[in-house]
């Protein structure tokens, strides 16, 4: 890879900022100064330091947010704000897609990646991947409908837009907390599969993607980089073969 491409790439400074490095003779690859941005380094092999500081690559990034309600779940919007507000500039320099979107109205565990595979791994209903949600709800849930939305629910969507929900894994908490786990995605899914059974939504949180779990400690508009072990857990799951 180019030098200054690298630098750019793993800084997330500026091109003109990577020149000025150069020409200061900041800039050392295997031990040697280099002041040539088009110098082409071998990423897995060759140390490289700004000032004397280690410049680690990372091809992949993998984020775990907390999202609060009011933020879309999308990368850019011209009059609503992003969830992209929240990832700091030295992540945001990646080209990040998000992994299995959220609701505006809906807060909990997103993820944000510029791994294709692994965004396809987590998202598609394919592969089986089940997002488990925590609603607060209006209304009795009694067995009888949760065996309704267990065995999937046909949500109206208008003439040729009806569709079956995938049979869904529901757990009566509290009489008012519901715990339900669904492998797809569509709009406003859980809560209109909730309101299909007479019941009404007025909080909803997503704790869990698969064996990704939201943390307890981390806070509304926090995120963090996944740990190898979670990453293992989902490229190993048997149902992403």
């Amino acid at each position: 890879m180019r030098l200054d491409k690298f630098l750019a790439h793993t800084t997330g400074n500026s091109r003109s900022d990577v020149k000025r490095f150069l020409r200061q003779k900041a800039v050392q690859v295997a031990g040697e100064v280099v002041t040539s941005g088009s110098f082409h380094v071998d990423v897995n092999q060759q140390i490289v330091t700004i000032f004397g500081d280690v410049i680690n690559y990372e091809q992949y990034v993998y984020l775990l947010l907390n999202k609060p309600a009011g933020y879309l779940s999308a990368t850019k919007d011209g009059q609503t704000k992003t969830v992209m507000a929240l990832i700091d500039a030295v992540d945001r320099r990646f080209d990040l897609a998000i992994a299995g979107r959220l609701d505006k109205d809906t807060e909990g565990l997103l993820i944000l990646t510029n791994d294709g595979q692994f965004l396809h791994d987590v998202i598609t209903p394919k592969k089986q991947v089940y997002k488990k949600y925590l609603a607060k709800i209006e209304g009795e849930l009694t067995a009888a409908k949760i065996a309704t939305l267990e065995r999937g629910v046909v949500i109206k969507d208008g003439k040729d837009l009806d569709f079956k929900t995938a049979p869904a894994r529901v757990k009566l908490v509290l009489p008012t907390l519901v715990e339900i786990e669904i492998c797809e995605g569509k709009f406003h899914q859980v809560r209109r599969m909730l309101a299909h059974v007479g019941c009404f939504v007025v909080h909803l949180q997503r704790v869990a993607i698969g064996e990704l779990t939201l943390d307890n400690d981390l806070k509304l508009g926090e995120y963090r980089k996944l740990k190898e072990a979670e990453l293992d857990a989902v490229k190993k799951n048997p149902q992403s073969e």
